[in-house]
């Protein structure tokens, strides 16, 4: 690390803690005009960061990244509307930052409450996907966060583009030019410097591949709110309904490979592998996708590859499944947590009972029952975007939204008592 590069961190940190000290005190009307003029800019300015993402697709063809990977950092006019359309949902959530959590009196007269604060600077370090730039800097404003933003090379055009309209929105309603920083500098020594910018960053949130969140883990003298990666299963029951087995398994595989919640391994009972698991992987391989399957898997279905130990352990992050035939649902739960990963798992069933088992054991940030595991995401649970998914249990778990990215403080207030 060259000396220079930690007294420019260090100069980041202090002005994100400047920054974060004025926005923890923003009226929440101030907070939610930033977030629509934020809205507004991303909309004037589409051509330019068209422009830009254009740029960034275009090396990252030439570079030789998949299509699901391509795909994950495009951004046309739907994409642009969406994530402006996510800015006004946050705008109109409830502002978290002061609200009391709880409240009781002691017998001396003490009355003690729990109160929501922001957690003060939040450095995101994440890949790919440009949406998340907008996503993360809109839940730190609304929750009263200064924001560090360090996205993948493979979108610096984009999100430099993204992080100018951002700018111009907090800016003209007062907020600090600080509020949300964008760095610009590929070079990994300048990220591991600001990873030891502990005094100023409270948290570090890595969003991307397993070796990013290892890499960000090993360096940081920051707390780090993790997922290493997103292994998601569904299991069909013995009395899952084959339509609907169907259809929440294309989903889960095909609509986005290339997304942490899509689902990576199919579980199915062995009552459904001679009459139904052919035709269900047939028209998974008709949209392309590769299966990888068990001994019984490539027994029904011969265009199924072998699958090896390593596939169980997959994030694909493609159009490709690892599949395999158990004989019980209590085979499924052990597979899930010997191999998962314990960000999304669902089941497909008829039986109450066997859901219930299934939502009670399988140790997951999000467990679906007849459900596409495309769901665990912010803006579907309703948290107007996420930062990332958490698949730690320590602070916070699951899509994390703006109640997430707060803390609490304890008020105690009194008129006058002493401790003797």
């Amino acid at each position: 690390m060259s000396h220079d590069y930690a007294a420019s961190a260090d100069a980041m940190g202090r002005r994100a803690r400047a920054a974060a000290r004025a926005l923890a005190a923003a009226e929440t009307q101030v907070k939610n005009r930033a977030l629509e003029a934020v809205a507004e800019r991303l909309s004037v300015d589409r051509e330019s960061i068209k422009e830009a993402n254009a740029a960034d697709l275009e090396a990252a063809r030439q570079a030789g990244l998949s299509p699901a990977m391509v795909d994950r950092l495009m951004l046309d006019d739907t994409r642009i509307d969406a994530v402006a359309r996510g800015v006004r949902e946050i705008a109109g959530l409830a502002d978290p930052v002061g609200e009391t959590i709880e409240q009781w009196e002691r017998p001396n007269g003490l009355k003690i409450e729990r109160v929501r604060i922001p957690l003060g600077v939040v450095l995101l370090i994440y890949e790919s996907r440009p949406n998340v730039t907008v996503d993360a800097a809109a839940l730190c404003i609304k929750s009263g966060n200064a924001c560090i933003l360090r996205g993948g090379k493979e979108a610096l055009r984009s999100n430099l583009a993204l992080h100018r309209s951002i700018a111009a929105g907090a800016e003209s309603v007062g907020l600090p030019t600080e509020t949300v920083q964008m760095v610009d500098l590929t070079d990994h020594a300048f990220v591991n410097a600001l990873l030891k910018q502990d005094r100023w960053i409270d948290v570090v949130i890595p969003r991307g591949g397993e070796q990013l969140i290892r890499t960000v883990v090993e360096n940081a003298t920051i707390p780090v709110i993790k997922h290493y990666k997103g292994v998601c299963h569904v299991y069909l029951d013995a009395s899952a309904d084959p339509a609907m087995a169907t259809r929440v398994v294309l989903n889960a595989k095909c609509q986005r490979p290339g997304v942490c919640n899509a689902t990576e391994t199919l579980l199915v009972h062995q009552a459904l592998a001679a009459d139904y698991l052919p035709g269900l992987l047939g028209q998974l391989a008709d949209q392309g996708v590769t299966i990888r399957g068990c001994p019984r898997t490539c027994d029904v279905f011969d265009r199924a590859q072998p699958a090896s130990e390593d596939d169980w352990t997959a994030e694909y992050l493609d159009l490709i499944l690892a599949v395999r035939v158990v004989d019980t649902t209590d085979e499924a739960i052990d597979h899930i947590a010997r191999y998962g990963s314990s960000h999304t798992d669902a089941i497909v069933t008829s039986s109450r009972e066997i859901a219930q088992t299934f939502v009670r054991r399988v140790d997951s940030s999000s467990v679906m029952v007849n459900a596409s595991t495309r769901f665990s995401d912010g803006g579907e649970y309703g948290l107007g975007a996420e930062v990332g998914i958490s698949t730690d249990k320590l602070h916070a778990r699951g899509p994390m939204g703006i109640r997430d990215l707060t803390t609490y403080k304890y008020v105690v207030r009194g008129d006058g008592q002493v401790r003797t």
